[in-house]
């Protein structure tokens, strides 16, 4: 799956298919455009639970980390 990165404040990044960031939380932007990569279900990355971030993108529509943990408390399944 191709991921946008972007990244608000701090160590916030956000993790999602639409490549304007449109669809990230208000509340912890600006979001700014970071990158983009291929994320691969089962592969590993250091730091990274690359299944975890592909289930979120693939539920809610994105995935946010703060200093590589995952932010959950403005997902919806909480």
């Amino acid at each position: 799956m191709q991921v946008h990165i972007f990244r608000a404040t701090g160590r916030v990044f956000g993790f999602t298919q639409n490549n304007s960031g449109a669809n990230l939380p208000q509340q912890y932007g600006p979001w700014n455009a970071f990158k983009k990569m291929e994320m691969i279900r089962g592969e590993t990355m250091p730091g990274m639970n690359i299944d975890e971030y592909l289930d979120d993108i693939t539920i809610y529509g994105y995935h946010l980390t703060d200093a590589h943990v995952r932010i959950t408390e403005n997902q919806h399944h909480l």
